[in-house]
């Protein structure tokens, strides 16, 4: 809740029960029993503090807990319960819950969040090192008043907005004087929420129980245990859940066809709800090191070549809507459709690489490609064979090359072996939490979803960087438009569609998907109806 334009101001102790009133069943919630939730891939690294990843806060949501969350009533304190800033934006004061404990007993200060953001966040957290660029010191005026001071402003509502992802504190005494990459907890998380970590059989399930010293009081959680079982095969996860054996799968874990099967069954729920905080992008990358793709025309020869409604029809099972940039439309005042477009037009894009010096040979293939495909699920590998069939269609032969998680990321962002790529961009709320980093130069080579594509624009670093302190917030939609458009003629990736994550979840969960964030968020108020 905004208070002036300068200050920002939450109870979050008082809206704590206002939206637990809210958001509560017309039915006594239950206590007790075992949800069971499906996960894709396996987890490595279980400390969000160090991972910026929807796969780790899916587990990991339940362990540990940021200073703020994102409800649909607005933002809301956790382990913070007000904020405000400075005049000029170089401090921004958080006050923070007390009587909060780690599962371990220690208590919850300062200090945790003062270490976890100076060596941490600041170091080590990808998306949050961009973010967290300028914080200079994190200082305790109290046990439970945290001032982060930065060397230029920070806008309130960017690090407001980018909390709830990029703001878990870590204990400072399980990890102070460590190894911080190779401490044992980054895999055995000790946190705050309201279940705690017990298991980790790896390829199998992760489990947690019920924190019974819980800070919002002896009725939380409800659930006994959350249980995370590893099953990478969708048919296999969709029958299990069909069974009865799974209660919820998230971000698209089954495949659409079972998704909208298992939808029209009145024992479940299916759609996007609970999902609005991680609209995403699905994505064409380019590898501007290749003389032939850092042509302009060549690029827009391509987006040409795409016909985005038949995909969204036929791929996104018409979940989804056009791309107009980096930027989604649940982006707010910083998303603008006043852009440069590219509609489906294959005698436009075969002219335009005709311009470029790029006729076809006697087979009627102009030049060849390697794509490589992100590992995500089944969008992102229709969308390569959707590409690679397209391009056939405007002389361009692509050579799918698939690779699992490492393989992608190593040769996509640290190695920079691959013509083309694609994936899918998730927005996270305010453009500068996850989204510009896909634009702004000077990434270190490696750094997953970050600018890998040889793509360098004074132009775009300057608007990024304006954005980025601007502290009025008219004066930052106006240059994010201005980076929407920049991206939108420069072109350096195609963000073709923009589309929600869909779920499917068992109807016996009660008080699911409640938030905009919910597969991220603790489920301290999740029940079971048995």
């Amino acid at each position: 809740m905004i208070v002036s334009k300068k200050q920002l101001s939450l109870l979050g102790g008082a809206l704590s029960a206002i939206i637990a009133a809210t958001v509560a069943h017309a039915e006594e919630p239950q206590r007790g029993g075992t949800a069971i939730i499906h996960m894709v891939s396996e987890q490595g690294v279980l400390n969000p503090a160090l991972r910026a990843s929807t796969g780790v806060y899916q587990i990991t949501g339940k362990f540990m807990e940021p200073l703020i969350d994102k409800t649909y009533d607005g933002y809301v304190g956790v382990l913070a319960t007000s904020w405000s800033s400075s005049d000029d934006g170089k401090a921004i004061t958080f006050k923070l819950r007390e009587g909060v404990r780690w599962h371990d007993g220690q208590p919850f200060s300062c200090a945790d969040v003062s270490f976890t953001a100076l060596n941490l966040w600041k170091k080590l957290l990808n998306y949050s090192t961009t973010l967290q660029a300028n914080l200079e010191a994190v200082d305790c005026t109290d046990p439970y008043t945290a001032v982060f001071r930065y060397s230029k402003p920070m806008p309130l509502e960017l690090l407001v907005a980018a909390m709830p992802d990029l703001g878990h504190p870590v204990p400072k005494h399980l990890y102070e004087g460590t190894d911080i990459l190779k401490n044992p907890h980054n895999q055995k998380p000790i946190g705050t929420g309201p279940f705690k970590f017990v298991e980790y059989e790896r390829g199998q399930y992760i489990i947690g129980v019920r924190n019974e010293d819980y800070w919002r009081g002896k009725q939380y959680p409800y659930l006994d245990r959350v249980i995370w079982r590893f099953i990478p095969d969708k048919a296999a996860a969709a029958a299990a859940i069909e069974a009865g054996e799974i209660h919820e799968s998230g971000f698209n874990g089954i495949s659409m066809e079972d998704m909208e099967r298992l939808g029209k069954d009145e024992r479940f729920d299916m759609g996007p709800k609970g999902f609005e905080n991680n609209v995403a992008h699905s994505t064409v990358e380019f590898n501007l090191r290749n003389p032939i793709l850092a042509d302009l025309r060549v690029r827009q020869a391509i987006y040409h070549g795409l016909n985005i409604d038949f995909a969204l029809k036929t791929i996104m099972r018409g979940y989804g809507k056009p791309g107009r940039g980096p930027i989604p439309s649940a982006g707010g005042l910083n998303y603008t459709d006043d852009v440069e477009t590219y509609a489906y037009d294959v005698e436009k894009a075969k002219a335009l690489l005709d311009e470029a010096g790029y006729k076809t040979d006697a087979d009627g293939i102009r030049f060849k490609l390697k794509h490589r495909p992100a590992p995500w699920g089944e969008y992102t590998q229709l969308w390569a064979e959707y590409f690679a069939q397209a391009m056939k269609e405007i002389g361009i032969r692509v050579e799918i090359v698939t690779n699992d998680a490492p393989g992608f990321l190593n040769g996509v962002y640290r190695d920079h072996d691959f013509d083309t790529a694609n994936g899918w961009h998730q927005f996270r709320a305010d453009p500068a939490v996850s989204t510009t980093v896909w634009l702004r130069s000077g990434a270190p080579a490696g750094t997953a979803w970050s600018n890998q594509f040889g793509y360098q624009s004074a132009t775009m670093d300057e608007l990024i960087d304006a954005a980025a302190g601007e502290l009025e917030p008219a004066k930052r939609a106006d240059l994010y438009h201005q980076v929407q458009k920049l991206e939108m003629t420069d072109l350096p990736v195609i963000f073709a569609i923009e589309h929600p994550f869909l779920g499917i979840t068992s109807k016996k969960l009660k008080n699911h998907h409640n938030t905009p964030r919910w597969d991220s968020s603790s489920w301290y108020d999740l029940w079971l109806e048995e």
